[in-house]
């Protein structure tokens, strides 16, 4: 693992883009590592590489997997020390803001604007002694059941995080998606009672992306909803599954997937206006999408949605982590439980970092 970790510090000192990232429960981590400097685009999802696409999709990085050295190891866990549980100062103002925020969306949901939306906002957290490898593997000791990642492009900028949500896995002819909405905090049991609000939310997620693939796809299995435990909170479950039509490829799907009711709302064209309208910043790779695409003779994919997420600025006098966290909004949020579940969420990341 230490020489693996070198080229990681070898290429990130050389201004050279890299990924490194670890599927959930395993036990390998993956390293690609482009030979040059040149920012590559994905046009269709067509090429063989790692894709990491912002949230409007306008923007489709490609690692490519032909013009980069690809190395897999055995991922050694750190032991990292239980730490209390950390209490933030809250930003009296950032609450008001993002309470006022949400009050807005119920009004536009009261209206008929859209059903359901997903606001977000950013926080900045000071990183005095970064440490590339050691926060990454810090991250994916303390989150094995996540997508743990590390994305660099001198160009666009260092990201990480520690998603706990699927997009799309394409493996020949089936592919494999999940609904996942419905937040609570862990507090030390997944035997939990779920308010009408998140199985509402979660609800919204399943007929979307159902109603969407119905058309693309055929023999479609739906799981009832179950409990999953992501890092310190709980969210609501539902697998779907089914086999592609022959008509169909990679790109399809993703087109009629994302961005899904988790991370944009319903229906999608208003929801989307409402957040580029109102959420007053630019959400950049946040809530986008990324994983290997046509890996293994361009038979399998394997994405995810960028959540739990983080942009690290470097700079000379203190380097920044750029924070990225949202919460579902229905006709029963409640302005003030929504921006305590953003704080939650942070804690995803603050975990690591702090």
């Amino acid at each position: 693992m230490t020489d693996f970790l070198n080229k990681v510090n070898q290429h990130f000192q050389q201004n050279l883009p890299f990924v490194i990232y670890k599927k959930p429960n395993t036990k390998l981590m993956k390293g690609l590592f482009q030979n040059d400097s040149k920012l590559n685009f994905s046009e269709n999802l067509s090429e063989a590489g790692f894709v990491f696409s912002s949230f409007d999709e306008n923007l489709k990085i490609l690692i490519p997997k032909n013009n980069s050295q690809e190395i897999t190891i055995e991922f050694i866990p750190q032991t990292v020390p239980l730490i209390p549980k950390i209490v933030s100062q809250i930003d009296e103002s950032a609450k008001n803001n993002f309470e006022l925020l949400v009050s807005k969306a119920i009004q536009e949901i009261e209206t008929g604007t859209f059903s359901k939306v997903v606001l977000s906002r950013k926080e900045i957290i000071s990183l005095p002694n970064f440490d590339l490898n050691s926060l990454f593997v810090k991250l994916a000791s303390i989150y094995p059941a996540a997508f743990t990642y590390c994305w660099f492009h001198p160009v666009i900028g260092l990201w990480m995080g520690a998603t706990p949500e699927t997009l799309l896995k394409v493996n020949g002819n089936k592919f494999q998606t999940v609904a996942l909405a419905g937040t609570q905090l862990y507090e030390g049991s997944e035997e939990v009672l779920w308010q009408n609000k998140e199985k509402e939310e979660q609800q919204y997620v399943t007929d979307y992306i159902v109603d969407s693939l119905i058309n693309s796809v055929s023999e479609v299995q739906i799981s009832t909803p179950k409990t999953i435990k992501a890092g310190n909170l709980l969210h609501l479950k539902t697998a779907i599954q089914g086999i592609i039509d022959k008509k169909t490829n990679l790109n399809d799907l993703v087109l009629l997937l994302h961005p899904t009711p988790a991370v944009g709302g319903l229906p999608k064209i208003n929801a989307i206006d409402f957040i580029n309208k109102s959420e007053g910043y630019n959400r950049e790779y946040y809530a986008g999408y990324l994983g290997e695409i046509n890996y293994d003779d361009h038979s399998e994919s394997d994405l995810y949605v960028n959540l739990r997420c983080m942009k690290i600025q470097m700079n000379t006098e203190l380097n920044t982590a750029h924070l990225y966290i949202g919460c579902g909004i229905t006709k029963s949020s409640i302005p003030e439980k929504e921006w305590f579940e953003t704080v939650n969420k942070a804690m995803t990341l603050k975990n690591v970092i702090l």
